[in-house]
């Protein structure tokens, strides 16, 4: 691996393209492809942390040194259809239904504009899988992901989850263009809401996700510490 590539999957940070990126996304939410390109831009010290935190959990060691790629499991029909109803896995399998989104078509999105996220290194690996969960962060939260105010619940608790600069960047315009809204301070204490519950929750990127999938929905919720999203409640009811 080139002394470029291991600077970029380690610390570099490139305010400038952040900000060009998370104007664009702002101005249409469905453009995906800007989020990698903040994540690239701001996140990378923050897999670093994490992928060493994550040895210093009480089951790190033994995730990180099997290092699965869970993209391909989750994109496996077969192996979403397993799970037992009631359960983590069986809210994701409706979810992929009613969606129509797919762990590969995201993981696709994200090489089309960073190859480094594909590298063999182990702190790209811990980006791949944060990226990998998010869906799932999106079950177990109550946030949908068909739906903007949804997903910057998400974003804003994924920060306080993670610390990565590009959540936080991503939470703080969405936080500001709803401000500037008529009528838009509600979803501005949804968005917060979403931090505080990402604070108070347990560290989610800690999970074993295989064994995750299995647990039934709302006991993961209560062990996992993660509280009803109350505020984001009022607009829209929890889905999946």
């Amino acid at each position: 691996m080139s002394a470029a590539v291991i600077d970029t999957v380690t610390q570099r940070k490139d305010w400038r393209t952040a900000f060009i990126a998370v104007r664009r996304l702002l101005a249409d939410a469905n453009d995906t492809t800007q989020v990698f390109r903040i994540m690239r831009a701001l996140n990378a010290s923050s897999n670093r942390a994490g992928y060493d935190r994550l040895l210093r959990t009480s089951e790190g060691g033994r995730i990180a040194y099997s290092r699965v790629e869970l993209a391909p499991r989750l994109t496996d029909v077969d192996y979403v259809a397993q799970f037992p109803a009631g359960s983590v896995g069986a809210a994701y399998g409706r979810f992929l239904a009613q969606t129509g989104y797919t762990a590969e078509g995201l993981a696709m999105i994200s090489r089309s504009d960073d190859l480094v996220l594909d590298a063999e290194h182990p702190y790209a690996w811990f980006g791949r899988r944060t990226r990998d969960i998010h869906d799932i962060w999106h079950i177990l939260t109550g946030y949908r992901a068909d739906d903007p105010l949804g997903e910057a619940c998400l974003v804003a608790f994924s920060f306080a989850q993670t610390r990565g600069l590009g959540w936080a960047l991503i939470a703080i315009g969405a936080m500001i263009q709803a401000w500037r809204t008529p009528g838009g301070k509600p979803a501005v204490r949804a968005i917060w809401e979403g931090y505080r519950n990402g604070r108070r929750a347990s560290w989610l990127l800690a999970e074993d996700y295989e064994r995750l999938l299995s647990e039934p929905l709302d006991e993961a919720r209560k062990r996992l510490g993660i509280a009803p999203p109350r505020a984001y409640q009022a607009f829209t009811p929890i889905g999946f």
